[in-house]
């Protein structure tokens, strides 16, 4: 669609994991009685203007931070960075690439110490943090514990109208690719990064953005979903399911998708895989197969592909939304009938792969080879 991202001309900061979201919400009481009472995030502090939460085993101040505003958006993807260095090579290399850059030595947030944010080349507002207050961890607090218990920040998606811009925006922050959706004309529908070692830190979907598609947080196990789905169903809040419970083909992992009484998409995730040795293959998954978004086949419900949060600049002023012009996964994927199974009928069976030439590939090919 356009040009790459322009060769950095300052070296990347060493990006660790990420970290918290900060979200704007219309009315802090039912997001705080979302997040607290129905998904048992844990209050780590709060005021009249904003709720900071963690999940069970964090030990930084917040993982999720509510605040009260007018629009409903997303203020900060926020990233922990190696050491106090990588926050000056944060600025550096934004400045370097001509974003608009701001820094906080004390820290835009409570509990958050020196902080860099900026406005990135997709047009999403980034945070690269090191400095942080520390708190209990609760791993050993199963007093504190429910049935259905969010132990981690897993990852962030979002929503880009040039997924391949995007990947080579974040492969030059030292992101590495695990898992994307192809078609055999080479179009990039979606592409999963990590700098943890696990399937992804965040993924990047075609679509009109810069817009937010979810967050998520990991538990334990997948009976815990189950737990959420049944606290869900006992409180009459059902309909805030809006997809799942499932289990993904990308990152293999068990899911369960929620809307917060804003409309924002949480997803509550398990059970994906290790990825951190360096010959790590590569997954690329054929868009005509459905099973890379439910292994089991089920439909995916229009909204999961066309809604998705605003984000805001440095200023607070939600991002003006550019349209995809690419082929949209959307209308690939959806058969006369509404969304249908769409395999291609030149495609393997659902146990046909291929893992590549004998000389090593480093790329795992699913539904086709591309």
């Amino acid at each position: 669609m356009s040009d790459n991202i322009p060769t950095p001309t300052a070296p990347a900061p060493d990006v660790l994991r990420c970290a918290y979201m900060e979200l704007i919400v219309t009315d802090l009481k039912k997001s705080r009685d979302f997040y607290v009472d129905v998904l048992d995030l844990q209050v780590t502090e709060e005021d009249e203007n904003a709720v900071y939460l963690r999940s069970m085993e964090e030990f930084i101040h917040h993982n999720l931070i509510l605040r009260q505003g007018t629009t409903a958006a997303v203020a900060a993807f926020s990233y922990r960075v190696r050491s106090p260095e990588d926050v000056d090579r944060a600025e550096a290399y934004y400045r370097g690439l001509g974003c608009e850059v701001r820094r906080n030595r004390d820290g835009f947030v409570k509990g958050i110490g020196d902080s860099v944010r900026v406005q990135d080349p997709l047009g999403f507002p980034y945070e690269f943090f090191y400095d942080v207050e520390h708190v209990e961890r609760l791993a050993w607090r199963y007093d504190l514990y429910s049935p259905g218990a969010l132990v981690r920040l897993d990852h962030f998606n979002q929503v880009t109208p040039d997924v391949p811009k995007a990947v080579d925006y974040m492969e030059k922050l030292g992101f590495r690719v695990t898992e994307d959706i192809q078609d055999d004309a080479g179009t990039v529908y979606a592409a999963w990064m990590r700098r943890k070692p696990t399937v992804h830190d965040t993924a990047m979907t075609g679509g009109d953005g810069p817009r937010m598609h979810h967050v998520a947080f990991a538990t334990h196990e997948k009976h815990n979903i189950l737990a959420i789905c049944d606290k869900l169903g006992a409180l009459r809040l059902s309909d805030t399911i809006e997809r799942g419970p499932g289990r993904h083909g990308v990152s293999n992992a068990f899911y369960l998708y929620l809307r917060d009484p804003d409309g924002h998409r949480i997803e509550v995730y398990t059970q994906d895989y290790y990825t951190g040795d360096p010959d790590n293959p590569r997954v690329t998954w054929d868009v005509h197969d459905n099973q890379r978004r439910d292994w089991w086949g089920n439909p995916v419900v229009p909204s999961w592909y066309t809604d998705a949060s605003l984000v805001l600049d440095l200023d607070g002023t939600p991002m003006p939304v550019v349209e995809r012009t690419d082929d949209s996964e959307m209308e690939v994927t959806i058969g006369a009938d509404g969304f249908s199974y769409t395999r291609r009928e030149d495609a393997a069976s659902r146990f046909g792969a291929h893992s590549g030439a004998d000389d090593g590939e480093d790329e795992f090919k699913l539904g086709h080879q591309l």
